[in-house]
Order: C-alpha cells, then structure tokens, then sequence
C-alpha cells in the first residue's frame, strides 16, 4: 500500500470520526450514521491493502523460492 493510499484510508477514518461525534452533538442521527460509514470504509481500505501487501510478499517469496533465490 502506498504512502498516499494510507494517507487516504487516516483521512477518511478521522473525518468520519468527526462527522459521527458531530452528528452525536447536535443530534443529527444522518451525519452521524455517515460518520459511522465512513469511518467504516476507511477502517477496511486499510485492511484491504494490508492484506493485499501480505499476498504480495508471500507470492514474491515463493517466487524467489522457485527460482532458486534463497537471499
């Protein structure tokens, strides 16, 4: 995952952080559900890339594996 892509998945988690306490102040159950959901999506576009540079490194080890690379 890149820097950027990180940067993307913070920003989204804290501005939907934001929008949930901000809907929970003023009672706006909308922005707080929107605040909840975008929270949400930020919390798994992290772990989609997390997962996606976990599969990355294993297929990248097994390759150097069965070329005979052993660093």
């Amino acid at each position: 995952m890149t820097q950027e892509e990180k940067f993307e998945n913070k920003k989204d988690q804290l501005a939907g952080k934001a929008k949930e306490v901000g809907g929970k102040v003023t009672g706006d159950k909308e922005l707080e559900a929107e605040g909840k959901s975008q929270g949400v999506l930020g919390k798994a576009k992290e772990k989609l890339g997390d997962a996606k540079d976990t599969v990355k490194g294993a297929t990248e080890s097994v390759k150097e594996k069965l070329s005979g690379n052993k660093d």
